[in-house]
């Protein structure tokens, strides 16, 4: 009925004013943790087995240019939740336990979760948070998330069977036996394994929905997998941890990699009984669902585990921790049965950034002022104008800084090693694989990128280029 009406708007010219009299979706947001580019059979896996994925593909729009945050987990979680990229948004590295506050949203900042709060939506944080921990400003109650039950902590939610979980501020105590590793409250990996937290945020994602049935919902479903524990790599060697290895427990695999695709293969199945249940509480013609990774593939589930197995990457060159697109490209699923037209693929080039403006507009919420951001309803749902982004910004800081700009859809820049170093130049629109280094026969094409990376950077108190070492915060590790 929605796209009938925005077609009879577009040809009567009556505007917004008339749409925003349809009923506001439900949102679904479901983030998976280290997935890369290559692991579902829609972006071309044939050896992991994602029916449910590749149906919500079939039965919407899949994008092949879309870019997370950043190319781990907590940066890229707050250009999500601001609408800002890496140069502007608060948190900006994996700070770990050293650097807490330079990993914790503040009270000012403006999530999308609370712009969707405001407008009325019940607001939903169902798995992996790592923005802020228990009592500070960015803990998710205190960021426009209604109800939170999860990790708050990304380096605790390396352990898939943990000792206790957080709902709503208080621990919720699990069956599981935990041996600790490091300095991290819960981290470590089970000696007794009981509780799988994958299936406890299963079951959670469907309580919050038939809960919230009778009003506009977001639910940001964060998922843990198939991130590694890598206090379990560490010490037992394999870090990829499945109750069971499902249908692959007969391959000629190393266990490791039995347990990545077990993972990714589980995974799906909550996705599947997720759709199900929509369509049980006829909520199905009425939720969007979007499916994405928070960054590329990750190389931590020991050493028999190599994500070049599955070729994770897909044809896209790098993993988790660099700013070559395979460390970065994602899968972009979106579905909304007579909304979005079913097996469209998508070119349009978009990131983490611009959830903001795309929930705003669908909300019918007042979009805040100054971000990085650019709704995808007009390619959604094919109507209006769709704004482009004259470029895309990255910064990662881990034994110095990385810069990447992406010009339109086809030049990347890469620097490495600091804000003087050159800048190489790739041509994707030729080579997916950011190959070979183009810089010296395009020095105009350089210089405007130099210039972005130049101005696209806005120090705040932790993460500054000018401070000795690139902060404090950039000398840890990224988990």
């Amino acid at each position: 009925m929605r796209a009938y009406l925005t077609f009879l708007l577009s040809i009567f010219g009556l505007g917004a004013a008339l749409l925003a009299a349809v009923p506001k979706p439900n949102i679904i947001f479901i983030l998976a943790d280290d997935l890369g580019y290559g692991e579902l059979g829609s972006y071309g896996q044939t050896q992991i087995h994602t029916p449910n994925l590749d149906r919500l593909a079939a039965e919407g729009m899949r994008f092949t240019q879309f870019y997370a945050g950043n190319t781990v987990c907590a940066p890229s979680r707050s250009v999500l939740m601001t609408g800002l990229h890496m140069g502007h948004t608060r948190v900006r590295g994996n700070a770990g336990p050293a650097n807490v506050i330079a990993q914790t949203l503040r009270s000012g900042d403006v999530t999308v979760a609370r712009v969707l709060q405001q407008t009325g939506y019940a607001t939903g944080l169902i798995g992996k948070w790592g923005l802020g921990e228990a009592g500070s400003e960015g803990e998710p109650r205190r960021q426009g998330f209604d109800h939170f039950f999860g990790y708050l902590n990304q380096t605790h939610a390396h352990n898939h069977f943990p000792a206790f979980l957080w709902r709503n501020g208080e621990r919720v105590l699990l069956p599981n036996v935990v041996t600790p590793v490091g300095e991290v409250a819960g981290a470590g990996y089970a000696t007794k394994r009981v509780a799988y937290s994958s299936d406890l945020f299963a079951a959670e994602t469907l309580e919050f929905i038939g809960r919230h049935r009778d009003r506009p919902f977001f639910l940001f479903n964060a998922l843990v997998t198939p991130h590694a524990n890598n206090e379990r790599s560490r010490v037992l060697g394999d870090g990829n941890e499945v109750p069971d290895y499902g249908r692959y427990a007969d391959r000629p695999w190393k266990d490791a990699v039995k347990g990545h695709a077990a993972m990714i293969t589980r995974l799906d199945r909550d996705v599947g009984a997720l759709l199900e249940e929509l369509k049980r509480l006829g909520l199905d013609e009425r939720t969007l669902v979007m499916f994405s990774s928070d960054n590329g593939p990750h190389r931590e589930g020991g050493p028999d585990y190599d994500p070049a197995f599955f070729k994770a990457s897909g044809p896209l060159r790098g993993i988790k921790r660099d700013l070559t697109d395979g460390g970065i490209r994602v899968p972009l699923i979106a579905r909304w049965p007579g909304q979005i037209p079913a097996g469209v693929v998508s070119p349009h080039v978009s990131y983490f950034g611009d959830m903001m403006a795309t929930w705003s507009e669908l909300s019918g919420a007042k979009l805040p002022a100054n971000l990085d951001s650019r709704s995808l309803v007009p390619t959604l749902l094919g109507r209006g104008t769709q704004l482009k982004h004259d470029h895309l910004y990255w910064e990662f800081y881990e034994k110095g800084v990385t810069q990447a700009v992406l010009l339109g859809d086809r030049w990347k820049g890469i620097r490495l090693a600091g804000t003087d170093a050159p800048i190489a130049l790739f041509d994707l629109a030729s080579n997916l694989a950011e190959n070979p280094d183009v810089a010296a026969q395009h020095p105009a094409r350089v210089q405007q990128i130099a210039e972005i990376m130049r101005t696209a950077h806005v120090d705040n108190e932790h993460w500054n280029f000018s401070l000795p070492n690139r902060s404090k915060a950039a000398a840890a590790p990224a988990p």
